[in-house]
């Protein structure tokens, strides 16, 4: 630890929460061993970029980012991880610059090969041969635990990885390997330390967390009845979980529980049976449209944000009407819209009628109008209302924002007085300048803001 005094790091992620989670760790565990994160305008010694496989484009942001990292950090050791240098480890270790890439399976001793490296590495940082360590798919065992916040308020607990779910457009089970998970206890544990560490919000990561248990013969809803009675933590929230895993017991438990949070992501995908079933999908519409009715029954107030990829193989012209005409009925929050992205090994590549881009973009363009005009109407309808909000820092001057339990973005204009990491009664106002999140004031704060400073 003592020849690492004075080293840094940058780090750099491409993806989904789960990824954030563990370069968090990753980072954790290299300040352990004495290097600091780089402070803007400094040069890296080591450099980790963790990457994402789920689209083309996601591909190109991944290569993007590491000779961006290459460029701005001369001579910095380079550690590609994640899902694309999985998928594509010597595509990778063909960019200039790039000395380790590492698997799913060495994502978790990423800290250990970075020290061995450096050891080895000459003061004038001259070039080591690349080592590339990256298992086949099947060999992926080892379930590597991740709970951290990095420069967030907010814990993110790593309870699942990998995925069964064999959906014909996605990567993800070859990249990530066979579904995995910590057990109870260990995760109880982590949640205590985050209180310890006065952590008040955790949300639940994962590949496909409903799924959890298959590794330790545990149930997902007794790991939520675990969590739920650490004292400390005040709330919860589950990242995505799958239609067909999101059982009536799990919502009914969310709706009574101490600390979860009236929130819900749910990826629907597509909303026409055929096309379903052209991905693998292990649901229909009418499930779909069942989980959704019970979330708004026994929540009403819920958040509640859906996946949808438009312009996938097979999607005719009628198809995308049946879709969208599903998708404008039933009561959700939001659409997050991924446009198809064809994928190298994918069964989707068998399936006849291709969607031409230009295509994938007009139908995108509808879905996202409808999502606007379906936030818009929820945030609307909580104008006026108060609401607790965990208080975290913003980027803008003279201000800071929050999310409400039903996870409504809030900003709060403020002084230097106005803490963060508590939980506050806030009311909220209308729209901000730029249209994404509601202003909002704190109500019986003793601390200044707004107006009063």
């Amino acid at each position: 630890m003592e020849n690492n005094k004075g080293k840094k790091a940058a780090y750099f992620t491409l993806g989904c929460k789960l990824n954030f989670a563990e370069t968090s760790s990753i980072g954790q565990e290299l300040k352990a061993a004495g290097i600091r994160t780089v402070r803007q305008g400094e040069i890296a010694d080591v450099c980790v970029i963790n990457t994402c496989s789920v689209t083309e484009v996601a591909d190109q942001k991944c290569r993007q980012a590491i000779h961006r990292l290459v460029r701005n950090h001369p001579g910095a050791l380079v550690v590609v991880t994640g899902c694309y240098a999985q998928l594509n480890p010597e595509q990778v270790g063909h960019i200039d610059g790039v000395h380790l890439v590492l698997g799913t399976e060495q994502k978790g001793h990423i800290a250990e090969y970075v020290l061995d490296y450096l050891e080895r590495m000459p003061e004038e940082r001259c070039v080591l041969p690349l080592l590339s360590e990256v298992v086949r798919t099947a060999d992926i065992r080892t379930f590597v635990p991740s709970c951290s916040c990095g420069d967030r308020t907010r814990y993110f607990l790593k309870v699942q990885d990998g995925c069964d779910y064999y959906c014909t457009y996605c990567t993800i089970p070859k990249a990530r390997g066979r579904s995995r998970n910590g057990s109870i206890a260990s995760l109880v544990e982590q949640a205590r330390g985050v209180a310890a560490r006065g952590g008040h919000e955790i949300v639940i990561t994962g590949v496909n967390i409903g799924d959890f248990g298959k590794s330790t013969g545990e149930r997902f809803i007794d790991l939520l009845g675990a969590l739920d009675a650490v004292e400390g933590i005040d709330r919860y929230r589950i990242s995505s979980i799958e239609p067909d895993l999101l059982t009536d017991d799990v919502i009914t438990f969310c709706a009574r529980s101490r600390a979860f949070m009236p929130h819900f992501h749910i990826p629907l995908q597509c909303g026409s049976d055929e096309v379903l079933r052209l991905m693998h999908r292990h649901y229909d519409t009418a499930l779909f449209e069942e989980k959704i009715t019970r979330i708004r029954s026994l929540m009403p107030d819920a958040f509640i944000g859906v996946d949808v990829i438009v312009g996938s193989r097979g999607e005719t012209e009628e198809l995308f009407r049946q879709s969208l005409s599903f998708m404008q009925r039933i009561p959700v929050s939001q659409y997050h819209v991924f446009s198809y992205s064809e994928r190298p090994g994918t069964m989707a590549l068998k399936i006849p009628h291709v969607v031409r881009t230009e295509e994938k973009h007009a139908r995108s363009q509808k879905v996202i109008a409808l999502s606007e005009r379906l936030l818009t109407s929820f945030y609307e309808r909580f104008v006026g209302q108060v609401r607790p909000v965990l208080i975290e820092h913003s980027r803008k001057a003279g201000c800071v924002h929050g999310f409400t339990d039903n996870y409504i973005r809030v900003e709060i204009p403020c002084g230097q007085t106005m803490p963060d990491n508590v939980i506050l009664p806030v009311r909220l106002g209308n729209w901000n300048a730029t249209h994404d999140a509601l202003m909002g004031t704190v109500e019986q704060c003793g601390c200044k803001h707004g107006d009063d400073e």
